[in-house]
């Protein structure tokens, strides 16, 4: 869910960015991108090359932003098989590459739809959801993951770019956002205080599970394209391996701190509605909560890594001349293993730690 959460308020982030951001300077010979909206098709052929179906599109744009704002181009936008996300039809909005040589000319290429505004009315939706269900805590809940994201943001992203420790820069950023986010969330009361202690134990046995599993399994944090890139983009002074760390430590947070809550909030309950019960019954009826919410969480966790790398997966299960070995050895696939034990242990210690936290701080009997 803070997952979820999260990629909502980076939605919003980006929603409603300042328009003033749009070039609207005579362009300097590079890549920069403008919207335009779709005037007219004016041409559409379609072929079939090697048993694939090409469409070519002739299209008619009118530039909104940018020193050309208001000019209308002709662009030619090809389709190579069935791919509607590429199609382009009259009246819809795009973004558009604007690539300028270095000798003046301007090539214009239709890099993909503007999705800003639908995105930016799916979190109205999620917002009035959260307040019409979670009223004041759903409010305060936003409000702790505005803070999230300011920290994600300004905090965790520009000191890891500019070649800080990945890990120790992650860590912080983790304790930060657990507290501000679930005192905001949930008050400052002993319950919350409590939810927290166990979150930042159980998050530093992560920072040694996530260690001890990545330097096992020989991972080197070059699993992905993107780690590539970064490489190659400017960031040759981050530290792939140390990436690979921060993002498992704050992924795991991300469903830490439910469980911690609500084993502390488990506990605290039982105890009120029975204060005669000692400690030994408390911790087995806190435990007993427990494993229940382990058990459909691990499975979340699980899903949820699946899920975000489904096509990649479905791209292994194509190369049938690889054996199954080769295909679990690559790390790639290693990487979103190792994510998922690590999240998972995490949430198994998370469990002790937070019932002998509650049982030891909330639930001494009362004068």
């Amino acid at each position: 869910m803070r997952r979820l959460s999260l990629a909502f308020g980076l939605a919003a982030f980006l929603a409603f960015l300042p328009s003033s951001l749009a070039q609207d300077v005579a362009p300097e010979p590079g890549e920069s991108f403008v919207r335009a909206r779709v005037m007219e098709i004016v041409r559409e052929e379609r072929s079939d090359a090697g048993g694939m179906e090409r469409t070519l599109q002739q299209v008619r744009l009118r530039l909104l932003d940018g020193a050309e704002k208001g000019e209308e181009i002709l662009l030619e936008n090809a389709v190579i098989g069935d791919r509607e996300g590429m199609r382009l039809g009259a009246g819809e909005t795009v973004v558009a590459r604007m690539l300028v040589k270095v000798d003046g000319s301007v090539e214009y290429v239709a890099a993909e739809r503007y999705r800003l505004p639908g995105m930016g009315m799916l979190l109205v939706f999620f917002l009035i959801l959260t307040v019409i269900f979670g009223r004041l805590t759903g409010l305060r809940s936003l409000l702790g993951l505005a803070v999230s994201i300011l920290i994600l943001v300004f905090y965790v992203v520009p000191f890891i770019a500019r070649g800080s420790n990945p890990v120790l820069v992650s860590l912080v950023g983790s304790v930060a956002i657990a507290c501000t986010s679930l005192f905001l969330a949930h008050g400052f009361t002993r319950r919350t205080s409590v939810a927290f202690l166990s979150t930042a134990v159980t998050l530093a046995c992560s920072v040694v599970l996530a260690f001890v599993f990545v330097r096992v399994a020989r991972l080197f944090g070059m699993g992905s394209e993107e780690a590539l890139f970064l490489q190659g983009g400017g960031f040759g002074n981050v530290d792939l391996r140390g990436l690979l760390l921060g993002g498992i430590i704050i992924g795991t947070l991300g469903v830490l701190d439910d469980i911690t809550t609500a084993q502390t909030a488990a506990v605290d309950e039982v105890h009120k509605a029975n204060p005669a019960l000692g400690r030994a019954a408390l911790l087995r009826a806190g435990f007993s909560v427990g494993r229940e919410h382990i058990a459909s969480l691990i499975n979340t966790l699980a899903l949820a890594y699946a899920g975000a790398s489904l096509p990649l997966l479905l791209l292994f299960t194509a190369d049938v001349g690889q054996p199954l070995w080769v295909t679990l050895n690559s790390e790639f696939l290693a990487e979103e293993i190792i994510r998922t034990l690590v999240g998972s242990s995490a949430l198994l210690l998370a469990v002790p730690i937070s019932t002998w936290f509650a049982v030891g701080l909330l639930g001494r009997k009362r004068a």
